[in-house]
């Protein structure tokens, strides 16, 4: 489970390069609009969850993550998970001194 860094949305550029065939804007000017994203990925199966943000990468983003992906989960997949691992960066949003993060975590 991971976080990465704020994301601009438009037909913009990053670091000079564009995915796909699409002509990037010269400019990013005036562009406001951002998204963070966050993945899960199974190590059993290899599936990948990603949600996406519009605030700040904070530890309530990521147990909201954690928590609508293990929503969209079947209750025979929940059934056949005894014990949940979860691997985080440890970041300051979701270290383990982070009083916040460890009261979410908890709650669910």
């Amino acid at each position: 489970m991971d976080c990465k860094a704020t994301v601009k949305l438009g037909n913009l550029s990053r670091g000079g390069l564009t995915r796909g065939h699409r002509q990037a804007d010269d400019h990013d000017m005036g562009v406001k609009e951002t998204y963070i994203p966050c993945g899960i990925v199974d190590e059993d199966t290899g599936e990948l969850f990603i949600s996406f943000g519009s605030s700040y990468k904070t530890s309530d983003f990521i147990v909201d993550t954690l928590k609508a992906w293990w929503e969209k989960l079947t209750p025979q997949a929940r059934h056949h998970m005894p014990m949940l691992q979860i691997k985080v960066d440890n970041g300051p949003e979701n270290s383990g001194v982070r009083t916040q993060f460890l009261k979410r975590m908890v709650f669910y």
